[in-house]
């Protein structure tokens, strides 16, 4: 091969390269714009809402899901309540910190009706059969071992009343918290990529 097809070549992958990164960075834009308030209401819209719900949000991050719950609770006039739990690593997400939980929460003019703990979600403070709901939405992979993860998956199912629903979403891992749900004896429906 001479020099100018390698150059050719080196250009043609550069361009390549570029425009994948490109399409990425859109890809992800989007998701941010768009597609994280759709998944949010795709989640919500799978339970029946009452207004006097106590919902938990494992893993809450700065807030997007359980603000989109308390609001459930809230437009329905109710008397529920939210809660949040999170360790607010801004290793798995910039900016996140229970600071900026809370200015969200108060944003949307809704802070008196959540509570935010600090604590893993293995180690749950609860007592147990304490909410009616438990949402998550791309936290539990972030568990690193399997040990800790299934622990999480634990606390999940002891704080759920009996009979009430747990809404998981994630990336990773979905079939292990539905195998250790099955083993717990709750029944699983899987809704693109998220389990009820």
């Amino acid at each position: 091969m001479n020099i100018s097809a390698q150059l050719l070549l080196a250009c043609l992958c550069l361009i390549a390269g570029g425009l994948l990164f490109l399409l990425g960075g859109l890809l992800f834009l989007l998701y941010v714009k768009i597609g994280k308030f759709r998944h949010r209401d795709f989640m919500l819209g799978m339970h029946a809402w009452r207004g006097d719900e106590r919902v938990l949000d494992v893993g809450c991050g700065r807030g997007l899901l359980l603000v989109g719950a308390t609001k459930m609770i809230a437009q329905l006039n109710g008397s529920g309540h939210a809660t949040g739990i999170d360790i607010w690593s801004d290793t798995d997400m910039a900016g996140n910190s229970a600071a900026a939980t809370e200015k969200n929460l108060k944003l949307e003019g809704i802070s008196q009706l959540c509570t935010l703990v600090s604590k893993p979600a293995q180690e749950m403070p609860f007592a147990d059969a304490s909410f009616d709901l438990v949402i998550s939405n791309l936290c539990l992979h972030n568990i690193r071992d399997r040990a800790t993860r299934r622990r999480a998956i634990d606390q999940i199912a002891r704080v759920l009343k009996p009979g009430m629903t747990a809404i998981l979403s994630d990336f990773k891992f979905t079939d292990e918290y539905a195998r250790q749900l099955r083993e717990l004896r709750f029944s699983i429906e899987k809704r693109r990529g998220s389990f009820i």
